[in-house]
């Protein structure tokens, strides 16, 4: 009975040393595994939140941001247009505003493409003066380069004389002249009238080669409240890929929209309002710009703070502006007209009038330009268009959209309002769209970082738990074994030494004569007991008692 309740107490112990260093095993091991996916767990869940989903919270926000939008648009007052035919003077222009219009988006007309993970809607915003927030009035009177005669001269620069002929009496009849006097409404989303226009209106002389889809000018005319400017852009949902969402993939139903040649034309980078997540300094972010039919790359500058959160600023360099002769790639984007890099020829993408875009007053453009006119200071903080956003998410956190409009006003033979001028890329209108996430919307993101910290710390915290289990025992036993090792060796006793054996017995012995080493008791065992012999008188008289 004995020798089995030891065989079972040994049983027990094993099973129990078993049992905990498995378990200090799987707990390390699921440590491990935690810390090298936690990140990826982290992005499954963040990518199956983000995507565009009907009814989503995402969705909403997509749908109808939340934050305030303002749109600041300025103007360049022409002071000497009465000179323009000196050559040897310089186009002056005076910057006016900001003239602020607080912008209300929308998107309409939406529809679910399951099949390839995709949407199709149009943008529609409402566009509202904002009195306070401007520098000037609607009613400031702006005087520019007549936009609807060169367009008409620069569409009939690609004519045979006798058609060109036609245009020159249009001109002439209606008594068109370089420059036009106009209110800042007219100049903008009101628009004005111009009997040039009505005429080719009225009689399309010119066949399918000469486009009118405006009855009025105005640089956003049809743009408050219209959903039909922008065209129609087919995104991805996220749904497959992550990367992909908000990804342009077609435009007006086109992946290749045909204004530009080869790779150049087609409709690719974000439509804006999500970009690629887990971004690097290496990554490229690009945007397509329907106003343009293009899409504008944007290059890795420096890293930012933005509301407590750390954000890569990718910002528009000399590689966006260029057309071939600074990044031989981009020549395709000439258009059949290769200039100097800092403007991009969007005249395809305009109904064929004359017009470059570039960043506001030629910022990061060949000087070139620069000294074509007088008036315009380039400053980096003032005219760069950059974006900074958040490298886990692509989240958005700052963007400051900035473009301004040129048009090419140069010498066309057989056209005698245009003989005899200088060449000149013209700065006509300039806008800035600028954003920047709220605190509220702030506090969210700034989360992210803890999350994935967090949850690296647990992994180490049960790394450590797992760890101390698995060598638990091990330690123990080692810790035994050094125990004893200290009490192996002892100094010589009497000249002989003492080996681990007769130690052993000595110190057994030892306990058995003194059990408690008390001074008392010491004392006490020094004394002898005292023993008291048998009287044999005693005896005999008990047994006479007896007796009796």
């Amino acid at each position: 009975m004995p020798q089995k309740s030891t065989t079972m107490k040994i049983w027990t112990k094993s099973r129990k040393r078993t049992l905990v260093s498995a378990l200090g095993f799987l707990l390390s091991i699921f440590a491990i595994l935690c810390a090298m996916f936690w990140e990826r767990i982290f992005d499954s869940i963040m990518a199956k939140e983000m995507v565009l989903r009907p009814n989503s919270q995402v969705f909403q926000k997509w749908k109808n941001p939340p934050l305030s939008l303002n749109l600041d648009i300025y103007l360049f007052n022409w002071t000497n247009p009465a000179d323009f035919r000196n050559l040897t003077t310089k186009p002056i222009l005076e910057q006016c505003g900001p003239y602020r219009f607080v912008e209300k988006p929308d998107k309409v007309d939406i529809r679910w493409h399951p099949e390839n993970s995709s949407l199709t809607y149009r943008r529609k915003s409402f566009f509202y003066f904002d009195v306070n927030g401007s520098n000037g009035s609607l009613s400031d009177e702006i005087i520019t380069v007549n936009p609807v005669a060169l367009s008409a001269a620069g569409k009939g620069k690609q004519w045979d004389p006798v058609r060109r002929k036609m245009v020159d009496v249009g001109l002439n009849l209606y008594q068109q002249k370089m420059s036009v006097k106009r209110t800042v409404d007219e100049l903008l989303f009101t628009g004005y009238s111009d009997d040039m226009l009505d005429m080719a209106r009225a009689m399309p002389l010119f066949g399918k080669d000469v486009e009118v889809p405006f009855d009025r000018f105005g640089w956003f005319y049809t743009r408050n409240g219209s959903a039909d400017l922008t065209g129609v852009f087919n995104v991805y949902t996220g749904q497959q890929d992550i990367k992909k969402l908000g990804q342009m993939f077609s435009w007006n139903y086109k992946r290749h929209l045909g204004f530009f040649e080869s790779y150049c034309g087609f409709a690719n980078g974000s439509a804006g309002e999500f970009q690629p997540p887990n971004l690097t300094p290496k990554s490229i972010v690009k945007l397509f710009t329907p106003d343009m039919c293009r899409t504008i790359p944007l290059d890795y500058k420096e890293t930012q703070i933005v509301e407590g959160i750390k954000g890569y600023k990718y910002a528009g360099g000399q590689r966006s502006v260029d057309n071939g002769s600074l990044y031989p790639e981009n020549k395709c984007f000439c258009g059949g007209n290769c200039v100097l890099s800092g403007v991009m020829n969007i005249s395809s993408c305009r109904f064929g009038s004359p017009v470059f875009m570039s960043y506001p007053h030629f910022y990061q453009a060949d000087d070139f330009y620069l000294n074509q006119v007088e008036g315009l200071q380039p400053q980096a903080d003032k005219h760069e268009f950059y974006m900074v956003l958040e490298p886990k998410t692509g989240i958005s956190l700052e963007v400051a959209a900035r473009f301004q409009v040129n048009m090419l006003v140069e010498p066309i033979r057989g056209i005698s309002l245009y003989e005899n001028i200088p060449r000149i890329f013209f700065p006509m209108i300039w806008f800035e769209q600028k954003v920047r996430i709220t605190p509220d919307l702030a506090k969210n993101l700034k989360t992210l970082p803890y999350v994935l910290l967090g949850g690296q710390i647990i992994a180490g915290f049960l790394f450590l738990i797992g760890l101390i289990l698995l060598c638990w025992y091990p330690i123990k036993y080692v810790w035994s074994t050094h125990k004893i090792q200290e009490i192996k060796v002892y100094p010589a006793e009497n000249g002989k030494a003492i080996n681990s054996k007769q130690s052993e017995l000595k110190i057994l012995e030892t306990e058995k004569k003194t059990p408690d080493s008390s001074p008392l008791l010491e004392k006490n065992s020094q004394l002898k007991p005292a023993i008291t012999p048998k009287s044999p008188k005693r005896d005999t008289d008990a047994n006479d008692v007896s007796h009796k």
